[in-house]
């Protein structure tokens, strides 16, 4: 068994050696850096080729956010992290629920802090995390892996597919080895790692890029942004409250004062409060034209 899991392992992408940088412990720091930089500058052109995936990601997300599905992230290690941390900030910067958006970890909340290694070993863990988050056919399931390999989240791609639910996957590896059943693959290539097998370069920044692309497009299409502005935030801490209010002020001209206050008649929501401000009317009316639009500002008030 071990001898298998060494003959996959060392054919994998992200375990093969940099001829880049195979002298890299020889040089200056300076040269170092240069060096991570130049291999850096690669990842969004790997991103970039994977965009037609992307956007049948993003298409599926959208209509499953319009169902009242969820989208679940799962992920080990640094993958697991990012899946987290793009879950976690969604909420403050497009004012979701944070139902709406989850990531799952190998070896749970601990795992964020401190590496469980060991964790993303277990297969059928992956899938019991993820059916206790009561999910469903209606929820998608987005897998995180540079290696594609990691049990663990297999295991919970697996389950998500055997309930009929939309599954996505995120991997470093090339396209075909990808031997998933799954409904969209997105695999941007970043080629070996500077350090042999630190997927928590390039491969983590490749990760981040594409999950920053899936939600917050999906995000963009549901009516959370005006022009290029957050407008469905929630005014829960000082620096939103007043981010709330120069958007406020930029988008109808509004000085600070009146602002503020055409934002407490709209009870802290930055789109009712443009609704109310651009077209003169109260806040009933306001969201009314939003719930006909569904959810779109430019649609309330242009219709």
């Amino acid at each position: 068994m071990n001898s298998e899991l060494f003959d996959e392992l060392k054919n994998l992408i992200t375990e093969k050696r940099n001829l880049s940088t195979l002298d890299i412990d020889s040089k200056s720091i300076e040269e170092v850096l240069k060096i991570i930089n130049a291999e850096d500058k690669t990842v969004p052109l790997a991103v970039e080729k994977e965009l037609p995936y992307i956007k049948q990601a993003v298409e599926i997300l959208v209509n499953a956010f319009k169902q009242g599905g969820r989208l679940i992230y799962i992920g080990a290690g640094t993958s697991g992290r990012l899946g987290v941390l793009d879950a976690s900030e969604c909420p403050p910067t497009f004012g979701s629920d944070p139902e709406m958006i989850q990531g799952i970890i190998a070896g749970g909340l601990k795992a964020l802090t401190r590496a469980q290694e060991g964790a993303e070993d277990k297969k059928e863990q992956g899938a019991i995390d993820l059916m206790n988050l009561n999910f469903s056919k209606i929820d998608v399931a987005c897998g995180i892996a540079a290696s594609r390999r990691t049990p663990y989240v297999v295991g919970a791609i697996e389950k998500a597919r055997e309930v009929g639910a939309k599954t996505i996957y995120v991997t470093c590896t090339p396209r075909e080895e990808m031997n998933l059943d799954v409904d969209v693959a997105i695999c941007p290539v970043v080629g070996p790692e500077v350090i042999m097998g630190s997927t928590r370069m390039k491969s983590g920044t490749a990760e981040k890029l594409v999950l920053n692309m899936l939600t917050t497009t999906a995000m963009i299409r549901l009516g959370k942004v005006y022009g290029n502005m957050m407008v469905d935030l929630q005014m829960t801490s000082k620096k939103l409250e007043e981010r709330s209010k120069r958007t406020v002020m930029m988008v109808t001209g509004m000085d600070y004062e009146n602002a503020e206050k055409v934002l407490v008649d709209a009870d802290g929501h930055v789109k009712t409060a443009l609704v109310m401000a651009l077209k003169g009317v109260d806040k009933a009316e306001a969201k009314r034209r939003l719930i006909k639009s569904d959810g779109f500002v430019r649609g309330a008030i242009e219709s």
